[in-house]
């Protein structure tokens, strides 16, 4: 398990995060990622922040605080601190099922292709209503499942084994924009659409809620 996680570090900032730099000729970087962190407002959670490789990606003013459960990752995070615009309040080991912070902490929550391979979303996304203050909000970017009986997603179950053994726990079927508003969140701004991925990962939503 810890050569897994050592190796999944390993490839996901060398190989998928550019070494923690954003990357503006993604267009789901440029056009929906960097948008929707700009929204981000006062103390800000981060839950699974991988290699900090959002810090670039916040307004100055804001103080974000880092939550990520796979320590190799963690080691990475001082070169996304040292491109921040922002302040960087701590990088903290932890799962998104037991936030360690009181209730009411923070003002923005973000999660940025987190909630695929967490345990329980339902948890985490209780845990996020807790740990927000009132008027809070929860910012999110996701890939999802395929719309039911289409080829796209008897493909992702085909995949979906093997992709979460290489991909640490990350699942491709499933229905986080359905969590998201059975959570019980105030209001909810979600918007479907298709990032310019492979098929299997091309279904996408992101948005605001607020508690």
């Amino acid at each position: 398990m810890t050569l897994r996680k050592r190796f999944f570090a390993w490839a996901y900032h060398t190989l998928l995060s550019n070494r923690g730099t954003p990357d503006f000729s993604d267009a789901l970087t440029r056009d929906v990622r960097a948008p929707l962190l700009r929204r981000a407002q006062g103390d800000v959670l981060e839950i699974g922040a991988g290699d900090g490789a959002n810090l670039a990606l916040y307004p100055a003013g804001v103080c974000v605080t880092l939550l990520e459960p796979n320590r190799y990752l963690l080691g990475h995070v001082a070169g996304g601190a040292a491109r921040a615009g922002c302040a960087v309040t701590g990088a903290v080991r932890g799962q998104g099922e037991r936030l360690p912070f009181g209730a009411g902490s923070f003002d923005t929550v973000v999660a940025t292709h987190v909630l695929c391979s967490v345990r329980d979303q339902r948890a985490v996304l209780a845990e996020i209503r807790r740990v927000l203050r009132p008027g809070g909000q929860f910012l999110f970017l996701e890939h999802v499942a395929a719309p039911p009986r289409s080829v796209t997603l008897l493909a992702q179950r085909a995949i979906n084994p093997a992709w979460s053994t290489v991909g640490d726990g990350c699942h491709l079927t499933r229905q986080t924009g359905a969590a998201i508003r059975a959570a019980g969140f105030r209001s909810l701004e979600l918007r479907e659409f298709d990032a310019p991925y492979p098929a299997i990962v091309r279904p996408h939503i992101s948005g605001v809620a607020r508690v």
